[in-house]
């Protein structure tokens, strides 16, 4: 199998359906399971669904072999499992939490991502009497926004990684759990190996 091939049905599969921040990792140094993990992002369980089954067609369509799709119940994260290559949709506190980037990510594959014209862009809302140009031009220009304060994102209730498929008898694993495992683990370690102070 081409894997260049392979991930570029996946990535045409997630920008059909305006996928966000969509990014290639090469993985074979990593884990003999995959060579590639990509990583997107769809802004409801909606998208995340319609994401999911457009990367499912786009790779049939091009004679390649799907394995499992896992996490369509509730679309936070949801894994297509292609072989070689690992398709990862999340909604956008589901992976801030995780983090992919930071366990397959040392080694990023170059593409041709069409992601700024992909993104999706939010509708403005209307203004009740006068509009802004005409408050503008009147010498009443609209307040600015206050700027939000960022929250930090927590991890969603029931948010688990979810496992992939089995092939041939012999259980596939992503090695997601694991990599997190650790990740807790080692944040764990350095939290209780530092100095505590005087009461």
């Amino acid at each position: 199998m081409d894997i260049r091939k392979l991930q570029r049905a996946i990535v045409d599969g997630l920008e059909d359906v305006k996928a966000q921040n969509i990014r290639v990792f090469n993985t074979e140094h990593l884990s003999p399971l995959f060579e590639r993990v990509i990583v997107a992002t769809g802004a409801s369980n909606r998208q995340t669904k319609a994401l999911a089954a457009s990367v499912r067609d786009s790779v049939k369509s091009r004679g390649l072999q799907v394995l499992r799709t896992e996490g369509e119940e509730n679309g936070e994260w949801i894994i297509v499992d292609c072989g070689a290559a690992v398709a990862h949709i999340m909604q956008p506190t589901i992976r801030d939490y995780y983090r992919l980037e930071e366990i397959w990510g040392d080694k990023p594959v170059k593409m041709k991502i069409d992601t700024e014209a992909k993104g999706l862009v939010k509708a403005a809302a209307p203004t009740a009497g006068k509009t802004a140009a005409a408050k503008a031009a009147a010498g009443k220009a609209p307040p600015a926004a206050p700027a939000k304060k960022a929250t930090p994102a927590r991890k969603p209730a029931g948010a688990r990684a979810p496992a992939t498929a089995a092939k041939k008898g012999v259980t596939r694993t992503v090695g997601v759990k694991k990599a997190a495992a650790k990740v807790v683990r080692k944040a764990a370690a350095k939290k209780a190996a530092a100095p505590r102070r005087g009461r």
